[in-house]
């Protein structure tokens, strides 16, 4: 019985490592996508704006959240994109944040 308890116990540890690094990767990929965002509008503080990008990520689950924050600040600002454009953006990010973590 034992070792049926070690496999459970395996599991439930590799789910709760596996949800830590989509968590890291999320909010690394919400801040280069603020970052990017940051650039286009031209702001002077992009740390700061990333970081905004980032607290909207708690709003709701899912993406939505930060895409619609995005949609309004750049549509705002006079950034013309499609949500396609900006998902594209985010699976791009998510991409080198999932890098940036396996390297670190």
């Amino acid at each position: 019985m034992s070792g049926m308890s070690d496999r459970e116990k395996a599991f439930e540890n590799k789910f709760a490592h596996d949800q830590e690094l989509r968590f890291k990767a999320e909010a690394r990929r919400n801040k280069l996508i603020g970052l990017w965002a940051a650039g286009l509008l031209g702001k002077a503080d992009a740390d700061a704006y990333a970081k905004e990008v980032v607290a909207s990520d708690f709003e709701e689950a899912g993406d939505e959240d930060v895409l619609r924050k995005l949609r309004t600040d750049l549509s705002a600002g006079g950034v013309s994109i499609t949500d396609e454009e900006l998902r594209t953006k985010m699976s791009e990010f998510l991409v080198q944040a999932v890098e940036q973590i396996q390297n670190a």
